[in-house]
């Protein structure tokens, strides 16, 4: 099987040359160390990575065999959060829950019981489709671990 090894991997904007392939995954799956991935095309694919490493959209793979494969964030349920914005992101801070940082709004993952917070609080909560890539963790681990970290 192919693999691709962390001398291989590369940040957005750092690729050596133009992907010929794309793997698409969600907010967890690109969250990896060690896993089987297939193409978008079909072809597998093994990464295994010295340490458990936060992937972005954008950023790709150089499988040994010297093709780029693109990293491409899958579409998932979130809520897009409108409102006052600052207030909102510190309930939703307060609980530990990954949030997209945009000017005009929140998104966070589909969840119920943070649906219903946030429109008691008198946000509005729009349940929409797309690509969920929230801001990383303050301490250089790409995510928000809570404070078991």
């Amino acid at each position: 099987m192919i693999q691709a090894t962390t001398s291989k991997t590369y940040r957005a904007g750092q690729w050596p040359r133009l992907a010929t392939g794309r793997v698409i995954l969600g907010y967890d799956e690109r969250f990896l160390r060690r896993r089987r991935l297939e193409t978008a095309s079909g072809e597998g694919f093994m990464v295994d990575l010295p340490e458990t490493t936060n992937l972005m959209s954008g950023d790709a793979f150089e499988l040994d065999d010297g093709r780029i494969i693109e990293i491409v964030a899958a579409d998932e349920d979130v809520l897009v959060i409108t409102g006052d914005l600052p207030r909102l992101a510190w309930h939703i801070g307060n609980r530990h829950t990954p949030c997209e940082i945009r000017p005009d709004r929140l998104i966070i993952r589909a969840d119920h019981v943070l649906a219903a917070m946030l429109a008691g609080l008198g946000a509005g909560v729009t349940p929409a489709r797309m690509p969920f890539t929230p801001e990383g963790g303050a301490y250089g681990m790409g995510r928000t671990m809570g404070h078991a970290h």
